[in-house]
């Protein structure tokens, strides 16, 4: 009976609206039309609706799981995201080339242990950009299935939270890290040098580089986690406009402060102001970007489409007497929330007077209405209702022809509001959350999520301890055993390689992003090892691509090095580690390419491991190069370490994409053994 009452109603619905649409005074058949066929429809559509609820959800996921990333899909993604790898290594570039420049090769020298450092000391703090992306993407998909629309931080309060804890996570943890390598400079320089026998002129400035340096840490960990938000938020444009922004100012100030002859002012002294000086300025920056709000101006696509036909009317802001009697353009019986309110007197005037003030406007009109544009600005055969001071009269209506065959209604609606561009996700997004004064209250960080960083700590630190322990070790034979000719050059061409380096890190970055939508699918089927392959495939093309694009840069850094100095002798040790550093990087994409994939199939223990074994032999071999050195049994330069640390490279590379061929020999096993069942 409820069902049947149901339908009754239903009936009586339409036969009200019908009877609406044909009363006397509203008779419209498109009023009609909407009344007979639309309830029709729109039963149909339910019943539609109903019959593929129960599995739309399912044949969804399933069907975008197994879709495979392309080529340019891939590299939509990879090109923005090398800007945010490029931070660090360009600023440390452009430190080395100032010094060497305008320094001398001493100066130079010296960036090698203090840069090493620096930097890679940095890396015990990393766990904060990798438990930032991941904690931001997990809070956005929370905020996106909690509210349909999480683009503001009204609704996206898990967000929200997690950013402003990550970023003052960021301050504390680095303040502390900033105050720990000041106190163990000297300790941390000694050791990786190795010996006393080290210029002691080289010593005073890497040490002084340090200790200033360390004055940026706070602003530098800021920086970094606000990237690393970024990039959980799929906001990739943000750290683009830091990385300008940074190294504008380190290199204005390396030309003001390099050269000058104070220890403390100038040399390698002046770089790492200019660098310390350059993290605030990016800090600021991103402070503001994200504080800020944004101001949105409403654009009148209707009222600026007509500009050209009505003219500009009076700027007097008075009202004139044609605009008080305005003329309004409406289809029948549609009521718009914003009507475009236009004068055409003016525009008459000048088109069909002989005005001077109108003489361009009427060359543009003629040119005009003899182009193809003129089809697209109005389409329809359409009867439209003039409205004078909002009251309708069917005595002034006019007939408006247009050709309705070039364009649909639809595509000229298109056309006549375009959707105005989208700004970076993360602008603004902390408008109104919070204030510079209150960010800076320690105590107020919120501690349950604070504690979601700690099992990132460990894990993420050892990894990327067993990653750099070859640039560690190498860097320690530069210092220890070469002389100052060999290190100045090991700094210029660790610089460009930094530099080179993450364009394939960024593709590792996106394949951790892209493979677990094809890896984590329930259904083990043949449509998905399929698509797992093709994935894998599509990464491997684009890292054999990057180290062809890599060797090709590489070919340039005999001329890039005359940028760096001016010593011969260190030129010619530049030159003689250019083989090693091209075969490093020329299989750098692929295996980039295969760390990222893996990492996206989960196979960590396997990745822990490996690294946990470069962790010793990789630096066992150096340290039996610096023997030899010293024994006088071979001649080391860093021509023979890069050589040596490229073949490493090659072993790295080989050993993952074994293990993904081990991986999909076991999908497709897998597949088997279902089909069977």
């Amino acid at each position: 009976r409820g069902a049947a009452e149901g339908r009754e109603d239903s009936t009586n619905a339409e036969f009200s609206s019908l009877d609406e649409a044909t009363s006397p005074d509203r008779l419209d058949p498109a009023a009609i039309l909407d009344a007979t066929i639309g309830p029709a429809i729109l039963r149909e559509e339910r019943r539609k609706d109903a019959a593929t609820d129960d599995v739309g959800v399912a044949a969804t996921s399933a069907t975008r799981a197994v879709e495979a990333p392309s080529i340019p899909e891939i590299l939509r993604f990879v090109v923005p995201a090398i800007g945010v790898w490029l931070c660090s290594p360009v600023l440390s570039m452009i430190d080395t080339a100032s010094v060497g420049l305008l320094s001398g090769t001493a100066q130079q020298a010296a960036l090698n242990p203090a840069v090493s450092v620096t930097d890679y000391g940095a890396l015990v703090v990393a766990f904060m950009y990798t438990a930032t992306t991941n904690l931001i993407a997990a809070a956005q998909q929370h905020d996106a299935s909690s509210s349909p629309d999480s683009s503001s931080t009204s609704n996206s309060p898990r967000t929200t939270k997690t950013l402003i804890t990550a970023l003052r996570l960021a301050l504390v943890v680095g303040s502390i890290f900033g105050a720990f390598l000041t106190l163990s400079a000297k300790t941390l320089i000694q050791a990786l040098i190795g010996n006393d026998s080290i210029d002691p002129t080289v010593l005073a400035a890497a040490l002084r580089y340090v200790r200033i340096r360390c004055l940026g840490m706070p602003a530098a960990l800021v920086i970094g986690t606000a990237q690393s938000a970024c990039l959980g938020m799929q906001d990739v444009k943000s750290p683009l406009y830091v990385l300008l922004t940074a190294a504008i100012i380190n290199f204005c100030g390396d030309v003001l402060l390099v050269r000058n002859g104070n220890p403390w002012l100038g040399g390698a002294a002046g770089a790492a102001w200019a660098t310390v000086f350059s993290q605030y300025g990016a800090l600021v920056m991103f402070w503001r970007w994200m504080t800020d709000e944004v101001k949105q101006k409403p654009k009148d696509h209707a009222k600026r489409s007509r500009k050209f036909f009505y003219g500009r009317g009076r700027d007097d802001g008075m009202p004139s007497r044609t605009q008080q009697l305005t003329t309004r353009l409406q289809p029948r019986n549609y009521q718009p929330s914003n009507s475009v309110v236009v004068d055409v007197t003016q525009g008459i005037m000048e088109l069909m007077g002989t005005s001077k003030a109108g003489k361009t406007r009427r060359k543009k009109f003629l040119k005009f209405l003899g182009s193809s544009k003129l089809a697209s600005v109005y389409s329809t055969n359409n009867d439209t209702i003039l409205t004078v001071d909002g009251v309708s009269d069917d005595s002034i209506t006019t007939a408006l022809d247009f050709d309705s065959n070039q364009i649909s209604n639809d595509n000229k609606q298109k056309k006549a509001i375009r959707p105005s561009p989208t700004h970076p996700k993360t602008r603004g997004f902390l408008a109104g959350q919070t204030t510079l004064r209150n960010f800076l209250h320690l105590s107020k960080i919120d501690v349950p999520t604070a504690k979601e960083f700690l099992p990132f700590v460990i894990p993420v630190t050892t990894t990327s301890i067993g990653r750099i322990s070859g640039y560690i070790a190498m860097s320690h034979v530069a210092s220890s055993t070469l002389g100052t000719f060999d290190m100045a050059a090991h700094q210029i061409i660790f610089s460009i390689f930094c530099c080179l380096t993450p364009i394939p890190d960024a593709l590792s970055q996106v394949a951790q992003s892209f493979v677990p939508g094809v890896y984590e699918l329930k259904n083990k089927t043949e449509e998905r090892a399929r698509a797992l392959k093709k994935t894998v495939g599509n990464f491997r093309k684009c890292g054999v691509g990057f180290g062809a694009f890599l060797v090709g840069l590489v070919s340039l850094i005999p001329v890039l090095s005359r940028y760096f100095t001016n010593d011969v002798e260190v030129l010619a040790r530049v030159n003689g580690a250019i083989p090693g550093v091209g075969l490093f990087l020329l299989v750098n994409g692929l295996m980039c390419a295969g760390e990222g994939t893996l990492l996206g199939q989960k196979d960590l223990t396997f990745l822990r491991n490996m690294y946990a074994i470069f962790f010793f032999t990789v630096p066992a071999y150096m340290l039996r190069l610096k023997h030899r050195a010293l024994t006088g049994v071979q001649t080391v330069g860093i021509g023979t370490m890069w050589a040596a640390f490229s073949g490493y490279n090659v072993i790295r590379t080989s050993i993952w994409h074994l293990r993904l061929a081990q991986l999909q020999r076991r999908t497709d096993q897998s597949v088997v053994e279902q089909d069977s069942l």
